[in-house]
């Protein structure tokens, strides 16, 4: 009975490990590439602005010599909460588009669950939300390709290795049950530092990378974090330097960081940063596992800048060296590889140094020269438009994805409980130059309704405070029951920008107007709670444009039903017929195929972001279109039946 059991494990040992990957000779299948943060880092599906990066953005990745992505998401967040944190569909919607995009590209995706508060140790019960959402994750994903992975959860901190250990057990376990096929990404806890890493037990799932990050010397990385308690520090060389050292902040005098900072010169050397790296090899040559550094960065404020470039060349050698693949914390952001406080686009704002540090291969960099609008673009339409951000500071609920009757398309925006002062912004990056669109009469075109009958808002427009004796200048319009019913139905708003007039500015203080507000320079729109905060109700808005063209509609977004009087004297409810259409699109021959599915003729428009028709079709029940014109990037399929009503509106991302 003993020998059939043993022979039993052996060959379930064995099934397991010919149906999934195998990296017992510690070789990953990718070597250097960038954590995206910031898009699907956000607390709930609804507020991930999905425009922030596109296929282009993937495309660029690539071109630049990584060959992985890894993805930080707030995997808890994404789930309809306790007790059953079942997954958002929208988040899987969203998700989805990013693994097509990184399998058409065979670009190698982190799915890494960062649900992640530094200021809070790691619950002792995680793994009750864990053993909920990866099983769900498995069995969305496993039937995509090996391209994909699950990063169990990032840097799990103030929980004990041991419990740590046993839970994240349990969650390879249940994922196992559902996926063997995927790879996961396991790590310690301790922040996922090197120095647990030969706390975590030995496992006979070979198909695992054990991840670590690496931040040290922790005084030169994290300088003038506002997070840390190095905040107060700046000019900390690397390597140490006792010419280049700067004076001890008076606020550090006394604390930890004291002690830290008279020790930096035993710290803050190469042989260190090799040495501490060593620890990690060292469990990777004992166990003979894969290792990977999920992490590394320097905080970009106050550092110097040539000590951060050698920094990162220097570390991502030695990497490199010891045949750890790795992802650099992170893309744009303040660890990124964009020069400071730029607008982080890809052909003018690269640093070029860092890149080249790091071993990538950056395009020529050529000065971005911004010249004024001349044809309008969208905003939001479903999606928040191109090079558009969304820096709202709002209380209560802000819903990007309302499908509550949105006036076309699938969504539209919805607010409520907002405070007063707190805005829906849309922050243009780079900065917008209006002043010609001014001139030749556009206007800002949307659609909004609400249910409160004394609702009101402020829409403005902000433009760039440009030095310390400039301000950031408002030109406002006020919308009130004076303009809009508030009766929960949609109305239709075409304000020219001529009728926006100045507010004043606050800058840590009031400022009156002084006729500077600038159309040339402008930073963002915002909508705003300004004069008092909002009741019970809510606040729905869509289709915002800036166009010249006053022809939007405002569509019937309740059932379409008739009375229809019959011979039997009898009055029933008929519901208008449906045409219903269908579009599929295929990256490979780059062709749109659309059809109506009861064969009625319907018509076609793809149009761009700045609201040019690229593609157009009139009267047919099914046809191809050909896209391998078109320029990269995104645009907005919309559907109409015999009538010239909507039928359907999706984004396409091309």
């Amino acid at each position: 009975m003993k020998k059939h059991a043993f022979f039993s494990i052996i060959l379930l040992l064995f099934t397991f490990l010919a149906s999934s990957n195998s990296f017992a000779d510690q070789n990953l299948p990718f070597s250097k590439g960038v954590n995206l943060t910031g898009w699907f880092q956000v607390d709930n599906a609804q507020q991930i602005q999905f425009t922030k990066y596109t296929r282009e953005d993937f495309e660029q990745i690539k071109s630049l010599g990584c060959d992985v992505v890894r993805l930080p998401i707030n995997l808890h967040f994404m789930t309809n909460g306790a007790p059953n944190y079942t997954l958002d569909p929208m988040f899987l919607h969203f998700l989805d588009q990013v693994v097509d995009w990184t399998e058409e590209l065979n670009i190698h995706l982190i799915m890494d669950n960062h649900t992640f508060d530094s200021s809070t140790d790691t619950d002792p019960k995680v793994g009750d939300i864990l053993l909920k959402v990866w099983p769900q994750m498995a069995a969305h994903y496993k039937e995509r390709s090996n391209l994909i992975y699950y990063e169990i959860l990032n840097e799990p901190h103030g929980i004990a290795d041991a419990l740590w250990n046993s839970t994240q057990k349990s969650v390879i376990d249940a994922i196992r049950k559902i996926d063997t096929k995927h790879t996961l990404v396991v790590g310690p806890a301790g922040w996922n530092s090197y120095n647990n890493l030969a706390d975590m037990p030995i496992t006979p799932d070979t198909n695992l990378i054990y991840t670590f990050h690496f931040y040290d010397p922790f005084m030169f990385t994290h300088q003038g974090a506002g997070w840390t308690d190095m905040v107060d520090l700046s000019e900390i060389p690397f390597p140490y330097s006792s010419e280049k050292m700067p004076e001890i902040p008076a606020s550090i005098r006394g604390t930890w960081v004291e002690n830290t900072f008279k020790d930096y010169k035993n710290k803050g050397t190469i042989a260190e940063v090799q040495r501490l790296i060593d620890i990690a090899v060292k469990f990777q040559q004992t166990r003979n596992v894969p290792i990977f550094c999920g992490e590394f960065g320097v905080y970009d404020v106050v550092s110097p800048e040539e000590d951060r470039v050698y920094w990162y060349n220097v570390v991502r050698n030695y990497l490199e060296e010891k045949n750890i693949a790795w992802t650099i914390w992170d893309y744009h952001g303040g660890f990124g590889i964009y020069e400071k406080n730029s607008d982080g686009m890809f052909y003018h704002n690269l640093n070029v140094p860092m890149a080249e540090a790091l071993g990538l291969t950056p395009p020529e960099q050529t000065p971005y020269i911004a010249l004024p609008d001349s044809v309008g673009f969208s905003i939001f339409s479903d999606y928040s438009g191109e090079n558009i951000d969304n820096t709202s500071y709002v209380a209560g609920v802000l819903n990007f994805y309302s499908t509550d009757r949105p006036n076309n398309g699938d969504y539209c925006i919805q607010w409520s409980g907002g405070k007063q002062y707190q805005s829906i912004s849309f922050n243009f990056s780079p900065n917008k130059d209006l002043s010609k669109l001014v001139e030749n009469n556009f206007a800002l075109d949307l659609f909004v309704r609400g249910d409160d009958p004394n609702g009101s808002f402020d829409i403005r427009f902000i433009d760039t405070k440009t030095d310390e004796t400039d301000h950031p200048w408002r030109n406002r319009v006020v919308i009130d029951k004076k303009m809009v019913k508030w009766n929960g139905i949609w109305e239709h708003l075409h304000i020219p920008l001529k009728n926006f007039t100045e507010q004043g500015s606050w800058d840590n203080a009031w400022f009156n107007p002084a006729g500077q507000f600038d159309w040339k320079a402008i930073d963002r729109l915002e909508i705003v709670t300004e004069s008092k905060a909002m009741s019970a109700g809510s606040l729905w808005v869509d289709n915002i444009f800036i166009t010249e063209l006053d022809t939007a509609q405002v569509l019937n977004t309740t059932p379409d039903t008739t009375h229809v009087d019959n011979p039997d004297g009898v009055k029933h409810i008929q519901q208008n017929e449906k045409v219903f259409a269908n579009f599929s699109y295929s990256s490979a021959s780059k062709t749109l195929t659309i059809s109506s599915t009861n064969d009625q003729n319907i018509s076609f428009q793809l149009v761009d972001l700045n609201g040019r028709v690229r593609i157009k079709g009139e009267n047919f029940s099914s046809k191809l279109f050909d896209l391998s014109q078109l320029p990269i990037g995104t645009y907005i399929v919309t559907l109409f039946d015999e009538r010239k009503q909507l039928l359907k509106k999706r984004l396409l991302v091309y």
